[in-house]
């Protein structure tokens, strides 16, 4: 099969928030640029973490340069993404046992940062946070607030279309091209189609987050060390608390608490990982963020959790600590300039910095081509209007409910949890047509509600499979495979009422469905996705 050919000034190799963000601001500087992903974006890191979007105070003592550029950029970010971030504000707590010593480290750290904070009474704090362990001693309040992630960079992604920049999802990577020690091009298999893609081009810039050494050697550049510091994050059923509560302590695990949209979010822990594509979620672990979470929230272990997962932090190797220390590894952007000539590799930072190392990124590229092209993200808005707190359809699904009252319902619901209708999953396939079990599940958050799965997965399969979109023998590859990697970040979170309920999701598919004895077929090209969250741990028992 021969290759399309393609050409433009600088390709992005891989589709997280600071690639996106590399996008969009080369395509604002009239570069033209073209992103290329494996899956999905923001289907790794970004789409991995427990969404914060700091206010650079959990950094003021540990990583003074990222508090500060927290800070700035938590401003910049909230005011271009009104549709992505709610500002929730947050808390640092102290618990009785604490060292009594770090918050006035804290306070120091901030004033010096410019992190902005000032401390409120233990009884003001239960005031805004009833649910907060009474036996808390200082309290200090900051401008944390939380990030829809996928939002957030599907946002940046049509803005930079609009700029003329260019999307590949789907696109692995196979080589980069380099000739008399500069970069000519990159080629890519399309994991949809699986046709050879050639892309000619000046620069490549090399985003791949905790991938981005495999990506450099592929250039020929072999000291790129990128250590995945793996961390676990629990979802918990409803919004238990209504600010980001943080622990006022050195960084440690399971030490702040999220709330997103319908769900609040614990984590995290951080273990260098050797394979961000299989990482491990340790049952101890599990247990570390319960106990922490019951000593910020007393009550918290009787709250339902819905679901566990892991995510990589892409860290540049910091030798000042140990290598297999993450968790004290620095959290600063890297922008490294190789010896092969247009290849630019960024590492490091955060989601919210994404927007500062990409614009870090460009003005690299404008250095080595000896020009001035000013950055311009920081003062056009992404998008408009604002994020959801609880439900963005209840309001929509509710009045088309109404007016179909008492006549046969002509767009059934499919899944309770997130209110999902039929209607959205064929008008998503229409538009889509090679859309997997996981790209709905990302796009109209299905089965991502209390049953996981349970009950709309089965629908959903049926009613793709009606619609003439998967094949019989599809639909069942999609159906087994969507609910392995749901029940793999169930199990390890199992227990009364919920444990019951699960066992009968797994009599529904097994004893009704007969899923797992059904004939076994190939996936459709792309679906069968890296997994990266594996229960049990490789060589443990469930």
């Amino acid at each position: 099969m021969s290759a399309t050919k393609l050409n433009c000034d600088v390709v992005v190799i891989g589709g997280g928030a600071t690639g996106v963000g590399i996008l969009r601001d080369a395509a604002m500087r009239g570069f033209s640029t073209m992103l290329v992903e494996r899956v999905d974006l923001g289907q790794g890191t970004t789409g991995r973490y427990h969404g914060l979007l700091h206010s650079g105070g959990r950094y003021v003592v540990s990583d003074p340069h990222s508090a500060t550029e927290c800070a700035e950029e938590n401003a910049i970010l909230t005011r271009i993404h009104p549709d992505a971030v709610e500002t929730t504000g947050g808390l640092f707590v102290a618990l009785e046992g604490d060292d009594e010593e770090y918050p006035e480290r804290f306070v120091k750290g901030a004033a010096e940062t410019g992190v902005p904070t000032s401390e409120i009474s233990i009884r003001e704090a239960l005031r805004r946070e009833p649910r907060l362990n009474p036996r808390s001693t200082r309290a200090f309040e900051v401008l944390d607030g939380t990030v829809d992630g996928w939002r957030m960079v599907w946002g940046a992604a049509d803005n930079a279309v609009e700029h003329g920049g260019r999307v590949l999802t789907y696109h692995r990577v196979t080589d980069i091209e380099v000739t008399d020690g500069h970069v000519t091009g990159v080629v890519c298999y399309s994991e949809k189609t699986g046709e050879s893609v050639h892309i000619e081009c000046q620069f490549v810039v090399n985003a791949a987050g905790p991938w981005a050494g495999h990506i450099a050697a592929m250039a020929g550049e072999h000291d790129v060390h990128v250590v995945p510091g793996r961390g676990i994050m629990i979802a918990m059923n409803h919004r238990l608390v209504n600010s980001v509560i943080n622990r006022c302590v050195y960084p440690a695990d399971g030490d702040i608490i999220v709330p997103v949209h319908t769900v609040s979010i614990i984590g995290t822990t951080d273990v260098k990982a050797t394979d961000p594509d299989h990482l491990d979620i340790e049952q101890n672990e599990v247990q570390k963020m319960f106990d922490a979470g019951e000593a910020l929230l007393p009550g918290f272990r009787d709250a339902r959790a819905l679901h566990v997962w892991a995510g990589a932090r892409p860290l540049l190797q910091d030798k000042r600590v140990s290598a297999d220390d993450t968790r004290h590894m620095s959290r600063n952007m890297s922008v490294v300039k190789h010896d092969v000539q247009g290849l630019i590799t960024v590492a490091g930072g955060k989601l919210t910095t994404y927007r500062l190392m990409a614009s870090r990124v460009v003005d690299a590229i404008c250095e080595e081509l000896g020009e001035v092209r000013e950055c311009h993200t920081a003062d056009e808005p992404v998008a408009t209007g604002h994020t959801y707190v609880v439900t963005h359809r209840f309001a929509e699904v509710e009045q088309m409910k109404k007016s179909h009252h008492g006549n046969p319902d002509p767009d059934p619901i499919v899944c309770e949890c997130e209110l999902v209708t039929k209607s959205m999953i064929t008008e998503l396939l229409e538009k889509q047509p090679t859309a997997t079990f996981d790209d709905l599940r990302r796009q109209l958050r299905i089965g991502m509600g209390p049953c996981q799965g349970g009950f709309c997965a089965s629908r959903t399969a049926g009613i793709a499979h009606e619609q003439g979109h998967w094949s019989a023998a599809q639909s069942t590859e999609l159906l087994r495979l969507f609910m392995k990697n749901r029940w793999g970040g169930l199990y390890p979170i199992l227990h009364g009422a919920q444990a019951r309920e699960a066992a009968l999701d797994e009599w529904i598919y097994k004893g009704t469905l007969d899923l797992e004895d059904l004939p076994v077929t190939e996936l459709p090209l792309g679906s069968e996705l890296a997994s990266a969250t594996r229960f049990p741990a490789e060589g443990g028992q469930a």
